[in-house]
């Protein structure tokens, strides 16, 4: 009886092990290509689950008030709504939230100023490299990587199913690497645009039409706004914030280097009618004061990026710019995600 006994549980585990090692397919929209994914850290269904917990859990904070979903709130373009982000005990930051909307495609140098690349993981991880951050923020989420992990081996339900997803009680590695595999699943695709450019002449009204070709053309948007993410990747300086006395200096408090002075990530424009307010320290409320921004060239500096000049563009073309930003590039397919059931 013993032998059988022994038998039935070996298939009770290994029937686990398969559950949690089931492999997740994902689904791209039109317009988006396949993505690179970490070799050490391919996405399963449980996996993807457990992510999708610890991204809504405010457990992850000291005072159980913040969660990745407080400044990355899916009912609010995956961004916040506000001009900076709020931490524990009502801190707030000097900088905007960005959307994690596509974020799977951001190969390298995550946050605004870039100060989180590539990590352990292995290549293609900028999502693990980021993951852990916020946590460790003192006026984000205020935990040392040690308490958090030592809050959520406290939780029976965590633990659990981190010894089903990685064979390990709760660490900081599986953290990373569960969160990053959930935020792999938000994407925007699909959009007017995208169907436009895959033969729907009829997909893009004919103001966004017209916008579309400014995008593209005359206003050079495309110049930093590129690749079907909408985002070169890349840091420039346009000059928001520049004029203050002492302004935020971005990606040159990472680098020292003097041509990355007031410099920031170009965020991706997908779903960016739902993420305002905009720049780094949502400054501009509105995609009108966006485009009467990039039109008047930026604000002069000595590190303003060589790309921004005056356009002197029409009331009308800048509205016409607007519409394709607003229409064009929302999608019918927004990835809406309830929060789930926590774990206790």
């Amino acid at each position: 009886m013993r032998s059988l006994g022994s038998a039935f549980l070996l298939l009770l585990l290994v029937a686990s092990s398969s559950a949690s090692a089931q492999e997740y397919k994902l689904k791209y929209p039109l317009g988006l290509k396949k993505m690179k994914i970490p070799k050490d850290n391919p996405l399963t269904t449980a996996k993807i689950e457990l992510g999708k917990q610890l991204y809504f859990d405010a457990r992850l904070s000291r005072d159980n008030t913040i969660s990745c979903a407080s400044c990355h709130d899916p009912k609010k373009g995956w961004s916040n709504g506000e001009a900076v982000a709020t931490g524990v005990r009502g801190q707030k930051g000097g900088r905007g939230a960005p959307t994690i909307i596509n974020a799977a495609y951001q190969t390298r140098h995550t946050f605004w100023d870039g100060r989180a690349g590539q990590s352990k993981f292995g290549a293609n991880d900028a999502l693990e490299a980021q993951a852990l951050g916020p946590i460790q923020n003192p006026i984000e989420m205020d935990l040392t990587l040690d308490e958090v992990v030592a809050k959520l081996n406290k939780i029976e339900g965590y633990r659990k199913q981190f010894q089903s997803v990685f064979g390990t009680d709760v660490t900081s590695d599986g953290m990373a690497k569960a969160i990053a595999s959930f935020e792999r699943t938000v994407l925007s695709g699909h959009s007017p645009f995208d169907k436009f450019k895959a033969g729907d002449e009829d997909a893009l009204s004919e103001a966004a039409e017209r916008g579309r070709k400014l995008f593209f053309g005359k206003a050079n948007c495309s110049a930093c706004h590129a690749t079907s993410s909408f985002t070169d990747q890349g840091f420039h300086n346009v000059g928001i914030g520049m004029d203050k006395d002492e302004p935020d200096v971005g990606r040159f408090a990472v680098t020292d280097q003097l041509g990355d002075r007031g410099s920031f990530k170009t965020p991706t424009l997908r779903e960016i009618a739902r993420t305002a307010p905009y720049m780094h320290d949502g400054s501009l409320k509105t995609l009108e004061e966006v485009v009467d921004f990039y039109d008047k060239g930026g604000f002069a500096n000595p590190q303003l990026d060589e790309e921004l000049l005056p356009l002197e563009m029409t009331k009308e073309k800048k509205a016409d710019l607007v519409t394709f930003l607003k229409e064009g590039l929302s999608s019918s397919d927004y990835p809406e995600v309830e929060p789930p059931k926590l774990p206790e």
